[in-house]
Order: C-alpha cells, then sequence, then structure tokens
C-alpha cells in the first residue's frame, strides 16, 4: 500500500476488550470474518486476529489479564462492510440477529439509507452498508 511518504505492507486495527468471549461470537460466528491468527500469554495478552480475503487489513482484539481500561465508545465509532450483495447483507444480520445482536438506529443518518448498523458486545457499531463502497 502506497501513503503519502512511506509504504506498508499491512494495515491491523487493534483494540481491547473486557468481553473477548463474546466479541469472537460476534466478529467471527455473527459476522463470520476469518481468524488468521491468535495469541495467548504475550505481556499478559490474550487476542485474536481477523483477516479479510485477499486485503492487507486486519481486525485484533486483545483482552488483558488485568482487564482493559477502555472507555465506552460514542455511537458513531464505525467499521464498516461493503456488502453489494443484498442477500448476503440480509443473511449476516439475520446471523446476528439470532445471536442477541439487532440493528439500532445509527447516529449519523447517512448510514441508514443504504446500510444496517449492530453494535457488538462492547459497544462499538459495525455497519452492513449495501453499496460497492467508494
Amino acid at each position: 500500500m502506497k501513503f503519502q511518504d512511506f509504504n506498508a505492507m499491512q494495515v491491523r486495527i487493534a483494540r481491547p476488550t473486557d468481553q473477548f468471549d463474546k466479541v469472537i461470537q460476534f466478529y467471527e460466528h455473527g459476522l463470520g470474518l476469518q481468524r488468521v491468527a491468535e495469541f495467548t500469554g504475550h505481556a499478559g495478552y490474550t487476542g485474536v486476529v481477523y483477516g479479510l480475503p485477499h486485503l492487507s487489513y486486519q481486525l485484533e482484539f486483545t483482552s488483558h489479564e488485568e482487564g482493559s481500561p477502555c472507555p465506552a465508545p460514542t455511537a458513531d465509532n464505525l467499521i464498516v462492510f461493503y456488502i453489494p450483495n443484498g442477500e448476503e447483507l440480509k443473511s449476516v444480520a439475520k446471523r446476528l440477529n439470532q445471536i442477541g445482536h439487532r440493528e439500532v438506529e445509527p447516529e449519523n443518518v447517512y448510514w441508514k439509507e443504504k446500510g444496517i448498523t449492530i453494535e457488538d458486545p462492547d459497544g462499538w457499531r459495525v455497519v452492513l452498508m449495501n453499496t460497492e463502497g467508494i
């Protein structure tokens, strides 16, 4: 990936959670993301990494043995998945609904036009957007 002043091989977004098992259920079993790595006992951290097929972007969740000092997110902290196939989007939303995660009102009404917003166990929001992206 070429950026203005450097090249990068990979980008990973990482965040801690105190609900590690519930977050795994949401992202792996609910959304259906593929686990590409996991670790335990790394300076007190346990973690799981999810990858998006054919892209150098990853999403990592960690849990520390002493807990997480994380504040609750705002209603506009989002991860957006652009899913052009409407039936696939509905299938993912249904699976999330079946494990207890229902649609919520987005902070920004733009996301409601062609998307479904769902909160993960920590209150972070995921938007399933029915477009091809930008």
